[in-house]
């Protein structure tokens, strides 16, 4: 006995085509995904000036800690990063941060958190609610502080999710962000950024670059919000 043929309801056909053609004249006029600059094409900008060492703080006893946690809290907004020694061997774990920095409109915090002061310090804002933390890249600041302190980073911003909102494309970073918004190059010195920050006393160079990486994201969210308002 011989089965039944089926034949395609033409009906449905054609309007499984028409849903076809109609995807794909969609996708042909999506639109395209924006570029951050190069960094050849911010090295033609204007440097951008970012904080001096005598407006780097780095508390040293509990009442430095405190006064600038007071300060930090009525703010009500910072930039924010932390700094890790890097590790150079396959599978070796960061025992980091070993530095977490906090930015003001007009001065940054540095805490070691070798110093059982500001590790408690630093901690508490951390955890706050009440202190928005503005920084590029902060999944991997998530993962380390859950290591080393046992608490959640609470109540950020990650500009570069800010930037993938806006239709930029990957992760655009402090440098790409700072030349698209505020038309400034932002620089970083690749041997600081892989040197010892595990060091009992950051070196000025160290203490330079920490405070404006912080620093950078506080002004470029300061900008948006400018944007935003006019």
């Amino acid at each position: 006995m011989s089965k039944d043929k089926h034949y395609p309801d033409r009906k449905h056909g054609t309007k499984a085509s028409k849903s076809h053609s109609e995807n794909r004249a969609s996708s042909k006029y999506k639109k395209p995904k924006l570029m951050g600059p190069t960094k050849a094409e911010t090295a033609l900008l204007p440097a951008f000036q970012g904080l001096s060492l005598d407006q780097i703080h780095v508390p040293v006893t509990k009442e430095d800690c405190q006064r600038a946690v007071d300060e930090i809290v009525a703010a009500g907004m910072c930039g924010f990063d932390t700094e890790a020694k890097p590790v150079f061997n396959k599978g070796q774990k960061s025992s980091g941060p070993h530095v977490v920095q906090f930015s003001l409109t007009d001065k940054a915090y540095i805490f070691l958190l070798h110093r059982s002061e500001c590790e408690k310090a630093s901690a508490d804002l951390i955890a706050s609610k009440d202190v928005l933390k503005v920084g590029f890249g902060l999944k991997n600041d998530h993962g380390q502080i859950r290591n080393r302190l046992g608490i959640t980073l609470n109540h950020t911003l990650d500009l570069d999710q800010t930037f993938r909102k806006m239709g930029y494309s990957g992760q655009i970073g402090v440098r790409g962000a700072m030349g698209v918004v505020l038309k400034q190059c932002f620089k970083k010195s690749k041997s600081t950024t892989t040197s010892n920050w595990a060091l009992l006393d950051l070196k000025p160079g160290q203490l330079l670059y920490a405070a404006n990486d912080a620093y950078a994201a506080l002004k470029i969210m300061e900008a948006l919000q400018a944007e935003k308002s006019d």
